[in-house]
């Protein structure tokens, strides 16, 4: 099967790995909040992804922007997880590991906007 080139992004790859988390996670809110905070959760951490995506193959400046949005999504997956966790609807353990994946894909997507603006 053929790959994109985004696909081979380590970046691309753990935003996707956070997603799957975050699915799984927002399974064991409360079923009220299907359309309020796990759906907003779920927005946002795919917006990673798919930022990351769309930019990639753009470009320099272009996958910059996206790679902006994606940081930006990334920012709001931190709200989501703190009001989960204020809520109660996360474990402290849970929160935290959640929390070191967020900063991690700060700091990959940071990179490589670094990394795009000197070539």
């Amino acid at each position: 099967m053929e790959k994109f080139n985004f696909e081979e992004l380590k970046v691309y790859q753990k935003a996707l790995l956070f997603v799957d988390k975050v699915y799984l996670e927002t399974q064991k809110f409360p079923k009220e909040e299907i359309y309020g905070l796990s759906s907003q959760f779920k927005r946002a951490s795919i917006s990673i992804a798919l930022n990351i995506a769309e930019g990639a193959g753009s470009t320099d400046r272009e996958f910059r922007r996206y790679l902006q949005i994606a940081l930006n999504s990334t920012k709001e997956c931190v709200v989501c997880l703190e009001i989960a966790r204020r809520q109660l609807f996360l474990e402290t353990i849970d929160f935290e590991n959640y929390r070191k994946d967020l900063a991690e894909i700060s700091r990959m997507i940071t990179s490589l906007m670094k990394y795009l603006s000197t070539k």
